[in-house]
């Protein structure tokens, strides 16, 4: 059985550790913490990465550049 969660550090409490206990209970578990990765960050860790990013959004707010797909 797998369980994943997604929240937030001061949201762990009595009620979470009780809950996984009793899912798992008498069984052997691995627990793994990591924290949420944040595409955003990544896509501006590169100035170069950010510079294209953003000279694209403004193409899009100016109507620029744009392509037509045709979708049948």
């Amino acid at each position: 059985m797998t369980a994943q969660f997604k929240l937030n550090a001061n949201e762990i409490n009595e009620t979470l550790i009780n809950y996984v206990h009793e899912m798992f209970k008498g069984k052997e578990i691995e627990i793994t913490i990591s924290d949420v990765f944040d595409e955003t960050d990544y896509l501006n860790s590169s100035d170069a990465n950010k510079m294209f990013l953003l000279n694209n959004i403004a193409d899009i707010e100016n109507h620029k550049n744009l392509k037509v797909v045709k979708i049948n």
